[in-house]
């Protein structure tokens, strides 16, 4: 099974998305391994976001980004980089796919619902600077069935 990292943005705590956008996760067949409630720091947030750093939008990202805290969540599923960064759909959310989680939910290319991790490199390593190894929880799915056949598991 696949890891890949989800950060729930701030403009999804103050819509009260969260609910809505975790039930999408779940629905599709993802399991939550880890998840939790934190406010972002410069530091972390220069870390995940330094690529960005001599953007001109990089100081509104950072602005938007500590607004309020974001929910981090670990998902686990077959090929789970791929399908969640697709879930999401393109970062400007007037660009993105009716039906993908920014296409339904916004209008903003920054306060755009979600982060995903954008390759399985990047997801390892992302996972990492937010998730101890003992944040990570182990629990049978007792409808794993339903979701894959036996080939793909």
């Amino acid at each position: 099974m696949e890891r890949t990292l989800v950060i729930l943005k701030p403009a999804t705590v103050q819509r009260a998305l969260c609910g809505e956008v975790i039930s999408r996760f779940e629905k599709k067949g993802l399991k939550i391994v880890a998840m939790k409630m934190v406010n972002l720091t410069d530091e972390l947030l220069y870390e995940h976001y330094g690529h960005l750093k001599d953007k001109p939008f990089f100081p509104i990202l950072l602005r938007s980004m500590k607004k309020t805290p974001v929910v981090l969540m670990a998902l686990e599923g077959v090929e789970a980089v791929r399908v969640v960064r697709e879930m999401g759909g393109v970062t400007n959310g007037r660009n993105a796919a009716l039906g993908t989680i920014r296409g339904d939910y916004c209008m903003s290319k920054t306060e755009n619902i979600v982060h995903t991790s954008d390759s399985p490199e990047s997801a390892a390593v992302e996972l990492a600077r937010f998730f101890k190894e003992e944040e990570y929880c182990t629990y049978a799915e007792y409808q794993i069935d339903a979701f894959y056949a036996e080939d793909e598991l």
